[in-house]
């Protein structure tokens, strides 16, 4: 049992979450909408010239782009959970992929019900248990095989007329971009005229694999779209917080299951009419673990301190003030119990206003997953490394082969390419952020290696019930 457990009776209490108003018009409605598996470049809005998101593009004219929200994991299951909860993924127990919370852990339904809203989900489960988790599910599916209509968003409409007198909270979680890429009209990206990010091998395979990946993105945006109409056609715009989440980072190397940037860091971008500024773009460090306690304090609630690991964002997004609420935020993988992963390849990460550093707990074995396995942009590097490119052959080996530490300079190297950490001018830096890092495991509990071990434990078995 992790130590820091026994802390954390608060979880089990709901006497705090008091409305501070009775009246429902005075209280915000919410609407969360989240991508799945979708890098934060990936956004017209944020700068890529090539993909298209009109409708995005166009939401985040009306709102507030927060181009810095860190995701706990760069697994789905461990983000979303930690979204739902407030808490990182060793404290609230779902650090693994496909694993579960504890069973005293509380959860955005139970916080927001308190308060009186009706809270939902349509589209993508990936939390468990599930009766830790009570949405009133609209529908959806766990996966997307391209058959058949794989997200029903003229629900939305059925749900906000079902509840327009009450507040009510929405969360809409597409399946896509996750893999496999098979939605959307991939004929409107030609792959030899996209620019390719600096972090990706530069074959054939890897510029088809990114036409397939926009042309899904256009399709989620299509989704958006129709959920934001909607909204619009409801009279619900005007009172409501509306959040767009791209999730943790794509399936190419270096993003999902990884802590560079690309793989924790997402684009969170904020619509609240005449309430948050319009048409900006803001680089304040903020966490997915701040969106639960955010939500609660809009609607009322109060909380102890210690409740969450986030914090209120209320005031940080009603102004256009940079200034970030972190010092510093966090993320972890875990790699036992994924699908072709190594025995344990823990790692931990902790990035400041500039630098990120990540801590290979097992850097001694190589690190592996359904990626080096058979993801096909990754095996096309390694015919292009036999034939004498050197970028290939150090793209791989910097995959799969990690020293103990990593230091980025984030300001002068975005990409994560060249690693500071043995450079003695940064070795003050290195220990700062290390000692930060090991400070931040000691509050959630979290033991390293001995953790990494215990990871199956948390992973329901066979037969039990699970999202799907």
């Amino acid at each position: 049992m992790l130590p820091h457990r026994l802390k954390t009776p608060l979880l089990v209490c709901c006497a705090w979450l008091l409305p501070i108003c009775s009246n429902a018009a005075d209280r915000p409605n919410f609407l969360i909408f989240m991508a799945d598996d979708m890098t934060y470049h990936d956004l017209g809005s944020v700068g890529n010239p090539d993909v298209q998101t009109p409708n995005l593009d166009r939401f985040a004219d009306q709102g507030t782009t927060f181009t810095h929200a860190y995701n706990s994991s760069p697994m789905c299951a461990p983000t979303r959970m930690s979204l739902y909860t407030g808490l990182h993924p060793v404290r609230h127990g779902g650090y693994p992929n496909h694993s579960k919370v504890y069973p005293e852990v509380r959860t955005l339904p139970h916080h927001l019900g308190d308060l009186g809203y009706a809270v939902a989900l349509l589209g993508k489960r990936h939390e468990e248990p599930v009766a830790q988790f009570p949405f009133e599910v609209l529908g959806g599916k766990h996966g997307d095989m391209g058959e058949g209509l794989d997200l029903d968003t003229s629900k939305v409409g059925d749900y906000l007329a079902k509840h327009a007198d009450e507040p009510w909270c929405l969360v809409v979680t597409s399946n896509q971009p996750h893999t496999p890429w098979n939605r959307g009209d991939a004929s409107a990206y030609d792959p030899a005229q996209l620019e390719l990010p600096p972090y990706l091998v530069d074959t054939l395979t890897t510029r088809k694999a990114l036409a397939d990946y926009y042309a899904e993105i256009t399709y989620l945006d299509g989704q958006f779209g129709h959920v934001m109409a909607q909204l619009e056609e409801h009279g619900e715009a005007d009172n409501t917080l509306v959040i767009f989440l791209t999730e943790q980072g794509s399936n190419f190397p270096f993003c999902k299951w990884t802590c560079y940037e690309t793989g924790l860091r997402a684009t969170a971008i904020m619509r609240w009419p005449n309430r948050i500024p319009e048409n900006i773009s803001r680089s304040t460090l903020i966490q997915y673990v701040d969106i639960a306690p955010t939500l609660i304090d809009l609607a009322g609630g109060q909380f102890p301190e210690n409740q969450f690991d986030g914090v209120s964002l209320a005031k940080v997004i009603s102004t256009s003030d940079s200034s970030s609420p972190h010092e510093y935020v966090f993320g972890l993988q875990t790699t036992r119990g994924i699908f072709h992963g190594p025995e344990a390849y823990g790692i931990r990460s902790v990035r400041d206003d500039q630098y990120r550093l990540v801590w290979n707990l097992n850097h001694q074995g190589n690190f592996q997953n359904t990626v080096t396995r058979n993801f096909p942009t990754y095996q096309s590097w390694k015919p292009a490394a036999e034939a004498g490119d050197d970028f290939a052959a150090q793209r791989l080996l910097d995959y799969t082969t990690r020293p103990e530490f990593e230091l980025y300079d984030l300001a002068n190297d975005p990409w994560s390419m060249t690693n500071l950490a043995t450079d003695p001018s940064h070795a003050n830096r290195v220990n700062k952020l290390h000692t930060a890092l090991q400070t931040w495991m000691q509050q959630q509990g979290d033991e390293g290696i001995p953790t990494e071990l215990a990871a199956l434990n948390r992973i329901p078995p066979r037969g039990e019930s699970r999202a799907k």
